[in-house]
């Protein structure tokens, strides 16, 4: 499995592995009417920017389509979140890419990460080093509502 940097154009693909990725490991998190509120199928036109803006982390499945991603962002010096698709899910491609998230952020002298984890992936991001601060209400316009959340950080 290689890790590589997401281009813009790729921005439709790892628009769906967000939203199948939330959509399967947040059913037990949130409500229904919340998950689809929270991933339109219609990009928004700012997440292609966003892409442009931070670095974006890619694993390519066996038809060398993108199957994993994750981000930095770099203006809260913050993992934005880590996504499998729900078939590559258990594979270690998620591992993988926050590493390559530790590593980036590392190189760029930022001393620690923060982030807002989903309740289902508290335990992966523990496994990976980060420590909890305590529950918070993450605010997404997606959603229209805060989503509940557990606050991370870990030390570099």
């Amino acid at each position: 499995m290689i890790v590589r940097q997401a281009s813009p154009e790729e921005a439709h693909v790892l628009w769906n592995i967000r939203n199948l990725a939330i959509r399967h490991g947040c059913q037990n998190a949130y409500p229904p009417d919340v998950l689809a509120a929270w991933t339109p199928d219609r990009m928004p036109a700012s997440f292609p920017a966003m892409i442009r803006v931070n670095p974006f982390f890619v694993i390519d499945g066996p038809d060398g389509m993108p199957v994993a991603m994750g981000s930095l962002d770099l203006a809260a010096n913050s993992v934005e979140a880590i996504f499998t698709l729900p078939d590559f899910a258990g594979q270690g491609m998620a591992g993988l890419i926050i590493d390559t998230i530790k590593a980036e952020a590392l190189q760029r002298g930022y001393r620690r990460l923060t982030l807002e984890s989903t309740p289902n992936a508290v335990s992966f991001y523990q496994q990976h080093g980060f420590r909890p601060l305590g529950e918070s209400l993450y605010p997404s316009k997606l959603a229209g509502c805060a989503l509940r959340c557990m606050a991370m950080e870990i030390d570099l």
